[in-house]
């Protein structure tokens, strides 16, 4: 599968952004989803995942309550709606996918294998 992110930009502290991530192929309802990001001079770090049917999300401790992610199978389309976003939300935001055997929980970045070209979020203060 290949992935293709958008909707990064520049926004100010307490505004909201929505990334976007289209997947290629016809089966994209069975890959688990996922999103991370990677500040500058840090490893990148899990943000939010769904699974593959969408009936199951999990989030980072620092976006709960702020972002939610979903996604629309008939669409090959994953979402990450961010709300309130904080300075130190600051990062390029990639979102990855993981068609092998499904478990709940998926926060890991090698229990994904593939993964898109990320895109950049800096919220000003």
């Amino acid at each position: 599968v290949q992935l293709q992110a958008s909707g990064g930009g520049l926004v100010q502290a307490g505004g909201s952004l929505r990334l976007s991530c289209a997947a290629s192929g016809r089966t994209f309802s069975s890959y688990d989803m996922g999103w991370f990001r990677q500040a500058p001079g840090k490893e990148r770090e899990f943000v939010a995942a769904i699974s593959r049917s969408g009936g199951s999300t999990y989030y980072a401790d620092s976006v709960k309550g702020r972002f939610t992610i979903s996604r629309d199978n008939a669409k090959n389309t994953v979402d990450l709606q961010m709300n309130s976003l904080k300075p130190e939300d600051t990062a390029v935001y990639f979102c990855a996918a993981d068609g092998r055997a499904y478990y709940p929980g998926k926060l890991r970045r090698h229990e994904y294998d593939y993964w898109g070209q990320g895109t950049q979020v800096t919220v000003s203060s």
